[in-house]
């Protein structure tokens, strides 16, 4: 049973990322074909993240109340029917809304698969499975770049979405055939609608107030998401069955800190790959296909160290092996600072080689002391968190990269702008994010003190 779940979860792990950093080296294709600029193209990648955030929280907690092998085998359903879909997409605003329905099937999948994962293997052998299920979500990333940038230059960018289907199939097939057993450890709980509402309007305000700045109304929206999270807060307190038990974070330094790390260390990292594929293929002359080829090099290390890194945490403290990962991160986007537009290949694969190491060091350890600082009966709320934390930091990096593009290129196609205007962008994106990396560092060698204390 302990083998068909990992497997499962294995390719459920592959092929949502792979999706995601396929379409990353394929946004000049499309922004070409609908005539874009740089804040409605970041948008394809956005749309699909709000949703997963929204959703991942509600889900885990509607897995662990009706049951997680439900719920997962909807998602994948869900996933595997839009992604064949999106191939009939006839202009922005059908991409954009079938992305938003991927990502539902997408919350689902994450809300499930890592609660699933937990409650089947015990704490001596949970890290070393994370560490596995991890890779593979690596090795979705590793060859997202290379086959999409192959498939975009040859069979055009809608046939990267058609990769998902036949895999996706394969994983509804062994979860109805292989998997009998069933997940509620909260069954019988009230739903919390109200608080997913409050929730969903907070992540969505906010974000699309990102999108906007530096406009009034970017601000405007964004005090307003403020204010529904603060809302939010309070009445997840006051009620008996809350969406999200707060508690989690007031009642667990483990669990708090831990999460912190990992929204930080997303909100540094995730925009990385996206702004590296506009350089390459703007600032470099480079193809899709070969631009996708050198963005390879991190996800190849973060799927060789995960499984290292996950083994390791099942015997050393969690956050202390987390925190070695930061580290190195840290390293990788400082020297990213000084990104020029005659700067050689060899410097950015370097960098990248950085990057992917510190991050494969820092992801399954840090997931491992999440799920492991909770009871079973909170693994599908914690498992969404993980995601969410994840998602929301993925949010927070594409929103700063988008503001970042208002300030300095504005309206402008990204081929129409100056390589000037669009090199410093960059440059200041990465300042920006090795300042968070060192901070989320911070937090998580704090919780490195707060674990031994």
């Amino acid at each position: 049973m302990k083998r068909v779940i990992l497997f499962i979860a294995i390719i459920s792990s592959f092929i949502t990322p792979f999706d995601g950093s396929s379409v990353n080296i394929a946004l000049p294709s499309i922004g070409e074909e609908f005539s874009l600029d740089a804040v409605t193209l970041s948008w394809i990648t956005t749309a699909y993240l709000l949703s997963i955030a929204i959703l991942l929280v509600p889900f885990g907690k509607i897995a662990d109340i009706f049951g997680r092998k439900r719920v997962f085998l909807l998602g994948i359903s869900l996933f595997t029917a839009t992604s064949f879909l999106v191939t009939f997409s006839a202009d922005v605003s059908m991409l954009i809304g079938l992305r938003l329905l991927q990502g539902a099937g997408c919350a689902m999948i994450f809300g499930t698969s890592l609660a699933i994962l937990a409650a089947a293997f015990p704490p001596g052998e949970r890290g070393k499975a994370l560490g596995i299920t991890i890779a593979a979500v690596y090795l979705g990333l590793s060859l997202g770049p290379f086959l999409g940038g192959i498939l975009t230059e040859t069979l055009g960018w809608r046939s990267i979405f058609l990769v998902n289907v036949p895999l996706g199939i394969l994983c509804v097939l062994f979860t109805i055939w292989k998997l009998p057993m069933e997940w509620r450890d909260a069954a019988g709980e009230r739903f919390d609608l109200k608080g997913s509402v409050l929730w969903g309007v907070a992540l969505v305000t906010s974000i699309y107030g990102l999108s906007i700045l530096p406009g009034l109304s970017g601000l405007v929206l964004i005090a307003s998401g403020i204010v529904a999270l603060l809302v939010f807060i309070l009445l997840e307190v006051r009620i008996p069955n809350p969406v999200l038990n707060m508690y989690l974070f007031l009642g667990n330094r483990v669990f708090t800190f831990s999460n912190l790390a990992a929204l930080i260390n997303y909100s540094a990292t995730y925009a990385v790959t996206f702004l590296l594929s506009l350089y390459l293929q703007i600032a470099k002359g480079f193809s899709a296909e070969y631009a996708g080829l050198a963005l390879v090099a991190q996800p190849v290390m973060q799927a060789l160290f995960s499984p290292l890194a996950g083994k390791l945490s099942d015997r050393v403290d969690p956050g202390r092996v987390a925190s070695a990962g930061m580290a190195v991160t840290v390293a990788g986007l400082f020297l990213l600072t000084f990104l020029e537009a005659d700067t050689t290949i060899v410097f950015i694969l370097a960098c990248l080689v950085l990057l992917g190491a510190g991050f494969g060091i820092f992801s399954s350890p840090n997931t491992n002391a999440i799920l492991s600082s909770v009871e079973r009966k909170f693994y599908g709320v914690a498992s969404g968190m993980v995601g969410t934390m994840r998602l929301l930091g993925q949010m927070l990096s594409m929103g700063l990269a988008m503001t970042i593009f208002a300030l300095f290129i504005g309206k402008e196609q990204l081929e129409q702008a100056t390589l000037s205007s669009f090199i410093e962008s960059i440059r200041v994106a990465f300042l920006i994010f090795f300042v968070l990396c060192l901070l989320g560092m911070a937090f998580s060698l704090v919780r490195v003190k707060k674990m031994q204390g």
